[in-house]
């Protein structure tokens, strides 16, 4: 670790190395983005800091923390990584948190507290990288600046110096194309709405939603445009879409000498033809795409791509000389690139990688946590690696991810001999959630050595709320033991929600690719909420309390559903009819509940997501367009047939107000009132068209509260009080099985799901 004592400043904002003359040098940095972006995070504190500029060794990034009360000095090698060194100092110091979300920043004293001796690190990684293909999908394709350039603050913060980029990503291929036989009308055709294009960047899809207009293209451009600027104030790196050879239908016919090879279908959906990289016109077309980017978007030196992402098929291309070609048109347009590729499923292939410069290649792996007896340094030929996580899919509201992997994981594989590992990576599909993991995984790239995991969510819990408290210790020990002591073998994220699941008897979860049962055990979470509510009052007025305190509480309540599912099977074929009407009764109360609880934090309402959605139109047909875009991705994801066959509904299921209430709850309600008019008649509950009733919503335009409403507090207190009451009567309890047994176990009556793999 680089001790960073030794290096003082002759002036704020300039530097004087050991030994140097007197008179001051120039400073190794503009502090001034760094300085602003600490005003935005902390108006109250930001001027009790010093920002001092260090040149970056060969080492690699670092900081240090020293000074008195009220005068704190903080030494970094680059903008993001003197806000790091706050970072740090907050938690460390300060005893507070700045999550993602939730922070406790209001209980910072007037004047900061001193620093016992110097704090130094220096990063163990020099990538530390953040954010999925999907993330502007499923967090919000229609945010602005402020919510972008928040989140980029926050990732500095927590130590994060690269980010993917993709806002504004079609204005490249858009202008491009046009100097390859195709007008704007059918490029604005093909290009899907934002919210679906994160999977067009994949070749997974294309024009669904659209059509997109020229001044939608041109305004999100200008947005990527501005988040990839901030970024490079930031001394961070902007990830932008690199050209690997998606191209509109007919372009062969149009370019002579073109070949291009279909790529099929992908769950339901066309996917766009692949330009072979190793014919005449390709270059060209990288070339014209690169231009339009750079002009657009600004420099940088890492792009990210995925040659036959998820199916994709090479038909009589050669995959070796194809990557290879797809390196040399990058390399041409940007001689000193990276190009970065998600590890996932069985890509990048040893055939892909054999015609590529490993030592120019970053691979962002999503599966470090997932399999176990994984070797990345055989699998990948030695290719550099960032170690990562996908912690949610489809941006999931649910609580938990594989922690203890990561910590027991992470610095073993970096200390391998041979070790290929060169970086961390930051990729739930979905980002807004789940506060502890960001914080947690991004700290493993800061720390030298391993990490107590029950130490570590001790200090968390110390921080989180803005002081000490033993109720807030034993809540986070107690989610510490269960939805964040997910092990690898088979998932990255927890069970979702049955509420949010297409009705059924049998059914184990609401997405098709989510876990079947319980990962943890259930009762931990109704534990952590009882001792969340026993937190001192001072602590309370917090905004990562309210927020955590809605989250555990709406954990609680949704792992019920586990119990509560199985008994209403077993009254129903029972024949009970009076039992099944009351555990009926039981789960529109919880759904109820649930609506009420979530609707009472900001984070959790649906109604800002589709205003924001609306907000981007300029006509009412075109915020029509946008507000469907934004609705379908969270329910039926696309037409009937991904959606339905192809399994895509409820993908990016979560519990939020509105979605609970008019999406939800309204499906079980009409499942169960068939299976009660069954028992009554004797005769076989009808069928539900469950893609019609959710595409009415998506396709609606009613309009929902973007400000919360109702005591978080008394809302959870209120949840707690219900799930006493059910686990007194023995009626049904929260807890739930470990992974193990794929199942759930009720406090007083066990209940028991079978196991079934992804």
């Amino acid at each position: 670790m680089l001790a960073l004592t030794a290096v003082t400043a002759a002036v704020p904002g300039a530097l004087s190395l050991p030994g140097a003359a007197a008179s001051p040098v120039a400073p190794a940095f503009d502090t001034a983005p760094a300085r602003a972006a600490l005003k935005r995070l902390l108006p109250f504190q930001a001027r009790q800091f010093t920002l001092v500029p260090v040149e970056e060794p060969e080492s690699g990034a670092s900081f240090s923390v020293s000074g008195e009360a009220g005068a704190i000095r903080v030494r970094g090698t680059s903008p993001a990584t003197l806000l790091a060194g706050v970072g740090w100092y907050l938690e460390r110091v300060a005893g507070v948190d700045i999550g993602w979300p939730g922070d406790s920043v209001e209980r910072l004293p007037a004047v900061l507290p001193a620093v016992p001796g110097t704090l130094t690190r220096s990063a163990t990684v020099p990538h530390r990288y953040a954010l999925n293909d999907t993330d502007e999908g499923y967090s919000g394709a229609y945010r602005g600046f402020e919510a972008y350039q928040h989140d980029i603050d926050v990732m500095a913060l927590h130590g994060v110096n690269e980010v993917f980029v993709p806002t504004g990503a079609e204005y490249a291929s858009y202008r491009a194309l046009q100097e390859f036989g195709y007008d704007a009308a059918e490029l604005r055709e093909w290009i899907p709405a934002p919210a679906h294009q994160g999977w067009w960047l994949l070749q997974n899809m294309s024009g669904f939603g659209g059509p997109v207009s020229e001044r939608l293209i041109e305004a999100r451009a200008a947005l990527g445009s501005r988040v990839a600027r901030h970024l490079r104030s930031l001394g961070m790196t902007p990830v932008l879409p690199g050209f690997y050879g998606t191209v509109p239908p007919g372009f062969a016919a149009r370019n002579p000498g073109a070949v291009t090879v279909p790529q099929g279908r992908w769950v339901g959906f066309d996917r766009p033809d692949w330009l072979d990289p190793t014919g005449p016109v390709f270059d060209r077309l990288a070339a014209a795409y690169y231009r339009a980017q750079r002009w657009r978007f600004g420099e940088t030196d890492m792009f990210k791509m995925d040659l036959l992402h998820e199916g994709g098929t090479a038909g009589p291309v050669d995959v070796a000389r194809a990557a290879g070609a797809v390196q040399r048109a990058l390399e041409a347009a940007h001689p000193d690139a990276t190009w970065v590729m998600l590890g996932w499923q069985r890509n990048p292939s040893a055939a892909l990688l054999s015609g590529v410069d490993r030592r120019r290649v970053l691979i962002v792996d999503g599966l470090s946590d997932r399999y176990d007896a994984l070797d990345r340094e055989s699998e990948w030929g030695g290719t550099p690696y960032a170690f990562g996580s996908i912690a949610n899919f489809g941006g999931h509201t649910t609580l938990g991810a594989n922690t203890g992997v990561w910590m027991g994981r992470f610095h073993t594989w970096l200390a391998k001999p041979d070790s290929a590992m060169r970086g961390i990576a930051y990729l739930p599909e979905g980002t807004g959630g789940n506060p502890a993991a960001f914080d947690l995984f991004t700290e493993l790239a800061w720390q030298p050595g391993a990490v107590d995991h029950r130490a570590w969510f001790a200090a968390y819990a110390a921080r989180r709320y803005g002081g000490a408290d033993p109720h807030a210790a034993a809540a986070w020990e107690q989610l510490r033991l269960g939805p964040y002591s997910g092990r690898s073998g088979t998932w990255s994220e927890p069970q979702d929600s049955l509420f949010a699941a297409w009705p059924s008897l049998t059914t184990a979860k609401a997405a098709r690719w989510s876990p079947s049962g319980m990962r943890y055990d259930g009762d931990t979470v109704e534990r952590a909420l009882a001792e969340l509510l026993r937190v001192a009052p001072e602590l309370r007025t917090t905004d990562a309390y309210r927020f955590d305190l809605v989250d555990v509480a709406r954990q609680a309540l949704t792992n019920r559903a586990r119990v509560l599912l199985p008994r209403i099977r077993a009254a129903y074929e029972a024949r009970d009819l009076e039992t099944f009407r009351a555990l009926v009764g039981e789960w529109g109360a919880d759904e109820e509940l649930l609506a009420r609880l979530v609707g009472a934090d900001r984070r959790f309402l649906v109604g800002p997501w589709i205003a924001a959605a609306r907000s981007w139109g300029t006509h009412p047909a075109e915020r029509d367009r946008l507000e469907y875009d934004a609705r379908s991705i969270l329910t039926t994801w696309g037409d009937r047939v991904p959606s339905e066959s192809g399994g895509l509904h409820d993908y990016a299921n979560r519990e939020w107000d509105g979605l609970l209430r008019d999406v939800y709850a309204p499906r079980w309600a009409a499942f169960f009132g068939g299976l009660d008019a069954a028992l009554v008649t004797g005769t076989a509950p009808a069928a539900v068209d469950w893609f019609a009733g959710d595409d009415t919503w998506a396709r609606d335009h009613g309009a929902y509260p973007s400000a919360p409403t109702g005591d978080p507090v008394a809302l959870a207190g209120e949840v707690h009080a219900a799930l006493a009451v059910a686990d007194r009567d023995g009626r049904s309890g929260a807890g739930g099985a470990a992974e193990e047994h794929c199942g759930v176990r009720g406090a007083r009556a066990p209940v028991v799901i079978p196991c079934a793999g992804r």
